[in-house]
């Protein structure tokens, strides 16, 4: 059986230092994905819903070069004790930032692919949202 592996890339027309904000910035995390309490360091985080204020998600950030580079394992609750890995890579292109993720390590099998499917869309949606407030839509 193969990994199952998300990728996504996108282009934002904004420095990569504004896009490491997007992506460790407790309030600019809140307007395009989940709000933690603390910016994204190295060590344990958990992030909570924006309107509900829920526990969405937790883990632990385990690589963060500024405006380069950020690295943390992503569990949530349908995942049980399972946790995968986020990993960002920012890329100073002409005009703006190069954004991609990978997110690894996700639950294998015919089981499991509901939750592939929603982590799928997701990424999507969230991304989207980036894009949306980084060009000031």
């Amino acid at each position: 059986m193969t990994d199952t592996i998300l990728r996504k890339s996108i282009y934002l027309k904004t420095t990569p230092d504004k896009v490491w904000a997007y992506l460790t910035d407790p309030d600019k995390l809140a307007i395009w994905f989940h709000k933690p309490k603390t910016p994204l360091v190295k060590g344990d985080y958990e992030m909570f819903g924006t309107e509900s204020g829920d526990k969405l998600m937790w883990g632990k950030v385990l690589v963060a070069e500024p405006f380069s580079r950020l690295e943390y394992t992503f569990t949530i609750k349908p995942m049980g004790d399972q946790s995968s890995t986020v990993k960002w890579r920012l890329e100073e292109v002409p005009g703006g930032t190069h954004l991609s993720l990978v997110h690894e390590g996700l639950p294998q099998g015919a089981e499991a692919f509901d939750l592939t499917l929603a982590l799928d869309k997701g990424w999507d949606g969230h991304l989207a949202r980036m894009r949306d407030s980084a060009h000031g839509n």
